[in-house]
């Protein structure tokens, strides 16, 4: 009876130990997907179900939205927000604005951010504290941020208006013009992520095989011609993400337009030259408060058009990396992938073959 109770123990550790072993992975990442379902996807999915209503921030849900004497349509249906919003000019005014911002910044962000990684991979002394440097302006709050530049762009007493008017120009409205203001804020954006894109394309150039490099040197390649030739094009994984993420921060752009404003209420500017998409749906659904109109359900309208936008833009992003990844032409050309690997695989067996004969006649000598 004693051996049969050990080997039930026995048993029974074992299932437990297979049990532990198996369940253990999904243990320790359980608390991220466990918090990310109650503060991420739960209210993901649920935004879906206020943009379909008339929801109001002070009474709440009352029925399928409705468009309204906007589309001169009374009949509730789940579209009804996504019309409505449709139809609001100040909606393409801050769409207009978000690709304008989004542009001024996200371009030359890249392009300096892969010059700034090319000059950091470089033989520098004190790389550490040059690498370092080029980060700080992404760890400094974005609040201060804003004052900072609130002092530089100011309309009255900015230092750029005070050096204009030094040497006899006429000062900037920086706020006052739609041009000079996504300057300014893209401005802004650009200082704070250059570092950060850098970065993580330094780290990208690092994972470079050097003998790869030293090779295009020997064939007598110069500096510019091994980043053309070969740095850029292994850098294309790393360069698709930093776009992709770019692209998706440029349209979503809260912070800086916000304190660029430099007031407590919601800003966008006095003739909406700076509103962009996030700042509309913030105004939309927590500032412009209106009993009886669903503000909540119109800004989640907003939100999910700008989800929708944002989507259709990085796969365009995505569509375009990998045609000049395959040199201008489709990646899916299934001809030339199977001329290129019937060619391999011929190259592989006369290596093969090579091989063979060598081995005979050594042991024939």
């Amino acid at each position: 009876m004693a051996k049969k109770d050990v080997q039930s123990t026995e048993s029974w550790r074992n299932r437990l130990g297979n049990f532990e072993w198996k369940a253990s992975p999904y243990i320790y990442i359980a608390p991220f997907f466990i918090l990310f379902l109650v503060v991420g996807l739960f209210p993901l999915l649920y935004t879906v179900v206020i943009a379909t209503r008339q929801y109001n921030t002070l009474t709440g849900d009352a029925g399928w939205a409705v468009c309204g004497a906007t589309c001169n349509d009374t009949n509730p249906s789940w579209f009804g927000n996504f019309m409505w919003v449709l139809h609001q000019p100040t909606f393409y005014v801050a769409l207009r604005n978000s690709v304008s911002i989004f542009l001024l910044s996200s371009i030359p962000q890249i392009i300096l951010a892969l010059w700034l990684a090319w000059i950091l991979d470089a033989n520098l002394k004190a790389k550490t504290f040059w690498r370092m440097g080029v980060l700080l302006p992404y760890v400094v709050a974005p609040s201060a941020a804003g004052i900072i530049f609130s002092q530089i762009f100011s309309d009255k007493m900015g230092a750029i208006n005070v050096i204009l008017q030094e040497i006899g120009l006429q000062p900037i409205m920086w706020h006052g013009s739609t041009i000079w203001s996504h300057i300014a804020i893209a401005t802004i954006v650009n200082w704070r992520w250059i570092g950060y894109n850098t970065l993580i394309l330094l780290a990208a150039m690092q994972a470079i095989p050097h003998d790869v490099l030293e090779a295009a040197v020997v064939d007598g390649a110069g500096k510019w011609r091994t980043f053309r030739s070969i740095t850029l094009p292994m850098l294309r994984p790393t360069l698709l993400f930093v776009i992709i993420t770019s692209t998706i921060g440029g349209l979503q752009i809260f912070d800086e337009p916000q304190l660029f404003h430099n007031a407590a209420s919601a800003g966008g500017g006095p003739n909406n030259q700076y509103l962009t998409v996030s700042l509309y749906l913030y105004k939309l659904g927590f500032v412009n408060v209106t009993p009886g109109q669903p503000n909540m359900g119109r800004a989640a309208a907003v939100a999910w058009l700008l989800f929708l936008i944002i989507v259709a833009i990085a796969l365009l992003n995505f569509y375009l990396t990998q045609r000049m990844a395959s040199g201008g032409q489709a990646k899916g050309d299934k001809k030339a992938q199977k001329l290129s690997a019937e060619r391999n695989e011929a190259e592989r067996q006369r290596a093969i073959r090579s091989g063979a004969n060598a081995r005979r006649a050594s042991s024939a000598e």
